[in-house]
């Protein structure tokens, strides 16, 4: 087993890593126990565990799917069975001097998806059987709320001990109706009953702690629980969950080693492009810059920058929010709000800005103390192009395969500094998509456009809307020795587009950039459905 100390360690060379291979990389392992008896690399998060104990006896962390709450909660589980032999060197058998044995109830909601309010019962009443087989326990109660209960005061009346209960992913079952105003009260319900227990027990627990993606307001869930203490935006539990750019340096520095000369290349080449794809996650001010453990750990163990965490899971209930919130894809970037307009209550949200956040497709950029406000926006490479393809089908056209092959041909020209060419593919590919009803519409045109550059961005640097001190430019693109500096217009000309890329000096913004800038006017034809002029100066 790997643990951090804090300390980095020169880069090793290649006879190093000879000398001592590599540990497994825990990759699909969320059970601490057998993580740590197959000797697999483990980032130390027990100092937050000791933490987190000593804060609160009721404790909520939110955090995207697959950022290692399963982890937390089996380690936690672990702890609270007093099972010390598991927790050598790490920073919590310092701590601890006791190591009390407590009963754990461990509810696993991540299967209780797609389901209608007579089979999740039936899955709640399943999981509560499993918990009392373990203390060999039974019990013909239907309801799942005195079940519980009853659950909860016999564990203590057996063992004389207060009760842990860990309840991990407990809104799995409401977060693919979220957009369904019908189905998702329903089911609401169902869980704010079968919670509804935990209050009642106080004497009785020891210790609760949840875990989940999206927050629902303690009225309509967890109704007089109103001690729970969420910890989600702490700055002191920002890592809690996720792998830290210290953590990556230290704790796996080897594999950094070992993937740079695998692809060929330097271990700062490695480490720049693993930032790119797979950092910049913020769940607090201040925070350290959080890497998606999922990703990151799949790319060391294949050796590849790919997507990873979009490849896992399809976000449709994000699709149809979006559309049910009117919200279009360029609004997704660069957002702004106060704490209680993102972190807060999924059911009861205006915007989308809650479910992007809390669901991980927006982050915490920068804060601003004075006016108490927040800047967010994707937080890396991965999820920008992973939720640009999901919008795709919705947007442009289901066939993704004709985008995905016009996009690439379009990164192939503009690498050779062939702007003109990228521009010649994207007009015969959008004159050739069948439009839908809203398609004469201007907004439509841009969000297409929006899409497609977005698209680049897996090839090329590309950013949109970039502000600069008298307004936005529409599109940058870097290459290595080019800065384009696109701006678009509808039904206009694409010399008025470049008069406006001068008559606001947008230029004058990247002059320190150290590339040559050329500027690109493109004009947009409604009835044609596609570019109709562009002009290129440099």
């Amino acid at each position: 087993m790997y643990l951090c100390k804090g300390k980095l360690e020169p880069p090793k060379t290649r006879k190093d890593m000879e000398k001592k291979p590599l540990k497994r990389l825990p990759v699909g392992i969320q059970t601490f126990e057998k993580l740590i008896t197959n000797d697999c690399l483990y980032i130390d998060k027990t100092e937050y565990i000791w933490n987190m104990i000593h804060l609160s006896n009721y404790i909520f962390l939110s955090r995207p799917r697959r950022f290692g709450k399963s982890l937390l909660v089996s380690t936690l589980q672990a702890y609270f069975e007093g099972k010390k032999e598991l927790f050598k060197g790490l920073a919590i058998e310092q701590r601890e001097k006791e190591w009390t044995e407590y009963p754990v109830l461990r509810f696993d909601m991540s299967l209780g998806k797609h389901m209608d309010k007579e089979q999740l019962e039936r899955y709640l009443l399943y999981i509560l059987e499993e918990n009392e087989k373990r203390f060999g326990l039974t019990s013909d109660l239907t309801d799942t709320n005195t079940r519980l209960k009853n659950l909860i005061t016999t564990v203590y009346e057996q063992t004389g001990k207060q009760v842990v209960v860990l309840i991990d992913e407990y809104d799995a079952p409401l977060l693919d109706v979220v957009h369904e105003e019908t189905t998702l009260p329903v089911l609401r319900n169902v869980m704010r009953n079968f919670y509804s227990p935990l209050k009642a027990c106080d004497p009785y627990l020891r210790f609760v702690f949840l875990t989940g993606i999206t927050k629902f307001s303690q009225l309509s869930i967890f109704s007089e629980l109103n001690n729970l203490k969420n910890i989600s935006m702490l700055p002191q539990y920002a890592a809690v969950c996720g792998i830290t750019k210290e953590e990556m340096l230290t704790c796996m520095s080897d594999y950094i080693d070992d993937f740079a000369a695998s692809r060929q290349i330097t271990r700062e080449e490695v480490v720049a492009q693993l930032q790119c794809q797979y950092d910049g996650y913020h769940f607090a001010w201040p925070s350290p810059d959080i890497f998606n453990p999922f990703s990151l750990l799949n790319a060391f163990q294949d050796k590849e920058f790919r997507n990873y965490w979009f490849a896992s899971g399809t976000p449709t209930y994000l699709v149809e929010m979006l559309r049910k919130f009117d919200t279009l894809p360029t609004d997704l970037r660069s957002m702004e709000g106060s704490a209680d307009d993102f972190d807060a209550p999924t059911e009861t949200m205006t915007t989308i800005l809650p479910l992007l956040y809390q669901s991980g497709y927006v982050t915490i950029k920068s804060y601003d103390r004075e006016f108490d406000y927040y800047r967010l926006d994707f937080p890396n490479k991965e999820v920008c192009i992973g939720l640009t393809k999901a919008l795709v089908p919705a947007y442009i056209t289901p066939n993704t395969l004709v985008v995905n092959n016009t996009v690439r041909r379009m990164a192939q020209c503009i690498a050779k500094e062939d702007i003109d060419g990228a521009l010649r593919l994207m007009q015969t590919f959008l004159g050739t998509v069948p439009y839908c009803n809203n398609a004469n519409s201007e907004g439509h045109f841009q969000q297409v456009m929006y899409i497609i550059f977005s698209l680049l961005g897996q090839y090329n640097g590309l950013d949109v809307e970039v502000r600069t001190p008298v307004g936005r430019v529409d599109m940058v693109l870097r290459t290595p020795k080019t800065l384009y500096l696109f701006e678009l217009k509808l039904d206009k000309s694409a010399e008025a587009a470049l008069q406006q890329i001068d008559l606001k000096d947008y230029a004058s913004r990247f002059a320190l950039d150290g590339l040559l800038v050329v500027k690109v006017g493109i004009n947009f034809d409604a009835e044609r459905h596609t570019l109709s002029d562009w002009k290129i100066n440099a």
